[in-house]
């Protein structure tokens, strides 16, 4: 019988431990044989987001969340690796803001003003300004 070895981040423990009962946590499995185990290519980030990651600004786990008073509706998503959401409750990935925050909504949205990153309070939008005049000067 082969073995199988799992290995969680200790952000992916973290993670686990301040999820609710109405988290979705999401785990991707893939096959390898030894060495390869262990020098696995990095992910490019790659979409809308793609920038912001290169610059630091956010990173893959990053939380995002939003809250709309009186539509009485919030949401969840964290950043993948590769640069897209995926959104509690929902099984794929999305490839940018804005259809994130429409999955959620219901509504054609602009994501980049709707999302928040957790415990920063930040705008994705705010981000993007952001890197915009690290770059112009």
């Amino acid at each position: 019988m082969p073995t199988l070895n799992i290995n969680f981040d200790p952000a992916v423990i973290a993670h686990l431990l301040k999820a609710s009962g109405d988290d979705t946590v999401h785990v991707t499995l893939s096959l390898s044989t030894g060495a390869q185990a262990s020098s696995s290519s990095p992910v490019t980030p790659h979409g809308p987001l793609a920038e912001l990651m290169q610059a630091d600004l956010i990173k893959a786990g990053t939380v995002l969340t939003f809250h709309q008073r009186r539509a009485k509706r919030s949401g969840r998503a964290v950043v993948t690796a590769d640069g897209q959401l995926i959104v509690d409750g929902h099984a794929s990935p999305f490839p940018s803001p804005s259809k994130a925050a429409e999955a959620v909504t219901g509504n054609v949205i602009n994501g980049w003003t709707l999302w928040h990153v957790e415990g920063v309070g930040r705008t994705l939008d705010d981000l993007r300004r952001e890197l915009e005049s690290r770059t112009s000067q």
